[in-house]
């Protein structure tokens, strides 16, 4: 096939209606989508989804990574958009295989929109349908791109395919403030993630699964001489899955270990339906966590995001100042998770940090979140309708800045990321400039209780566990709801609370220190590294193609 020099304008206006791609008796297949493939791309959506979270209570274990599922779906999916000879067939499986992997990864964003946000159910499933046909663009660009592009050769059409599935994922991430949620590379924390995730992260695992699965898949529509290769990277996928768990990696010399913590970390179980109520959950809230943290008998005590669900001016008088109080008296130090600011200047998504006080210092330790939610914790413009819809609370927050200083505590330097701010790894990463300065341990404080009691629990879990391997730290995590919990450097959970019950989880964190390469090369160019790799694989295609 020739490359055509098309515009992005021309190829779009001349897409066709997905009625008009299935195949009917007696036309050209060239173009057209049969029923069996449409099923097929459709189905293989659904496994990715799948693979990062089983959401059964059958077949395997509920809420666990499965890797090779994840290999699976999008190895039929690069088989079938291997075999086409039409970029607009291409687009349209990519497409479809995106959007069905989106929707079964964030359906639950319907609860939030329905149950709690007043949205009428119809106008909540075009919601989540439309979020995910729109995401799905960047995989159908990718998908009709790789029959443009490929080349001949097996293994640099699995390359290209690779790349073009990182770029579309990058595009996810960065684009329109990102929406990285559910990204092939996490259903791999148990697998291969051990070894990799500390040299090339979520993203570089992506990158490596997709390349696994594209070579599959054309090895096997090859001629049998060429299956060698596919028994290979069968061994070397299962080799590095039952692989032990990473020795530790650091660049340069590595400082003695900044010793354990005890923690208490509390999960309210405040219902979201009245979380925000003044005379149901705010009363709760603030009767249940002011004890708690003033009863904690560990070193760190932690509360989730929003436990407190007032400004502090709102607060009843004399709370806020008896937690002050309470621990600048003492030997514990406290972060909870409080909204901070006013009318004037704009309100922040925030924790708040408390310790025993030096003379002089008034001002308490303060982080303000970066990463803002669309529409939850922000509204992109012309939305407004939308938010004012959905009736959610302080629905416009300002942005804290990236790399914030972490909170010193008994030799630990303890960095709060609030809620799917850890979906962003990059982000955390800027904190990693200077080993000298950076986190000993993560703490996530979340409140998903918007979602429900879902499996968006458990892929929230299996995201802050891929940042505990990536950088090579623990991560302590304070919910409402759950999952709250204690990740050791390795991304095992050491300590859990079972999910949706008001409880305390006691337990000790190890903190880490060194940086891993990942940390190294991320706190210094971000995301560009993988950028690059995606672009000059593509670019080497073109290139190659023209000639």
């Amino acid at each position: 096939m020739k490359w055509r020099d098309d515009t992005i304008h021309s190829m779009v206006s001349s897409l066709p209606t997905l009625p008009s791609l299935l195949e009917r008796p007696g036309e050209s297949p060239r173009n057209r989508l049969s029923i069996l493939q449409l099923v097929i791309v459709l189905v293989a959506g659904a496994a990715h989804a799948a693979s990062i979270a089983w959401p059964f209570a059958h077949g395997f274990a509920q809420g666990q990574p499965l890797w090779w599922l994840q290999v699976l779906a999008l190895l039929l999916l690069a088989a079938q958009v291997d075999g086409c000879r039409s970029w607009r067939r291409a687009a349209w499986m990519g497409g479809l295989f995106a959007t069905a992997m989106q929707c079964a990864t964030f359906w639950w964003l319907f609860i939030s929109m329905h149950d709690y946000g007043g949205l009428s159910a119809p106008l909540a499933v075009l919601a989540v349908v439309s979020l995910a046909a729109f995401l799905a663009l960047y995989y159908a660009a990718a998908c009709s791109l790789f029959v443009l592009l490929a080349p001949v050769n097996i293994t640099q059409r699995a390359l290209v395919f690779a790349a073009l599935w990182l770029l579309a994922e990058l595009a996810r991430v960065k684009l329109l403030t990102g929406f990285p949620w559910g990204e092939g590379g996490y259903a791999h924390v148990d697998g291969w993630a051990r070894l990799l995730a500390p040299w090339v992260g979520v993203h570089g695992l992506t990158f490596l699964a997709a390349l696994v699965a594209a070579g599959l898949a054309m090895a096997l529509r090859a001629p049998r001489t060429h299956w060698l290769p596919v028994l290979g990277l069968v061994a070397l996928s299962v080799a590095l899955a039952r692989s032990p768990a990473p020795i530790a990696l650091s660049m340069g010399v590595v400082p003695s270990p900044p010793g354990t913590l005890s923690v208490t970390l509390l999960q309210g179980d405040i219902p979201q339906s009245e979380k925000f109520e003044p005379g149901t959950g705010v009363a709760t809230a603030l009767g249940w966590y002011g004890e708690q943290l003033q009863n904690a008998k560990t070193a760190l005590v932690v509360a989730p995001e929003t436990a407190l669900p007032l400004l502090p001016q709102q607060l009843p008088e004399g709370y806020l100042q008896a937690l002050q109080g309470h621990f600048a008296g003492g030997q514990q130090a406290a972060l909870i998770g409080v909204p901070l600011g006013s009318l004037d200047d704009g309100y922040t998504n925030s924790v708040l940090g408390l310790k025993p006080g030096q003379p002089g210092q008034s001002e308490p330790y303060r982080y303000d979140k970066h990463h803002l939610v669309p529409f939850g914790e922000f509204i992109p413009p012309g939305f407004r309708w939308f938010t004012d819809l959905m009736h959610i609370p302080l629905g416009d927050f300002n942005r804290g800045a990236v790399g914030q200083a972490s909170f010193d505590w008994r030799g630990q330097r303890l960095a709060p990321n609030i809620c799917y701010e850890d979906l962003f790894g990059e982000e955390l990463g800027a904190r990693f400039t200077d080993a000298a300065l950076a986190p000993t341990v993560f703490v996530n404080v979340s409140n998903i209780g918007w979602f429900g009691n879902t499996i968006a629990i458990d892929q929230h879990l299996q995201i802050s566990r891929m940042r505990a391997l990536e950088f090579d730290r623990p991560m302590i995590r304070a919910t409402n709801t759950g999952p709250t919990v204690i990740i050791d450097d390795h991304g095992q959970v050491t300590h859990a609370l079972p999910r949706y019950t008001r409880g305390v989880l006691v337990g000790e964190v190890q903190g880490r220190s060194g940086i891993t390469p990942y940390a190294w090369w991320v706190a210094r160019y971000g995301l560009w590294p993988l950028w690059g790799l995606g672009l000059a694989l593509a670019g080497l295609a073109l290139v190659s193609r023209r000639r």
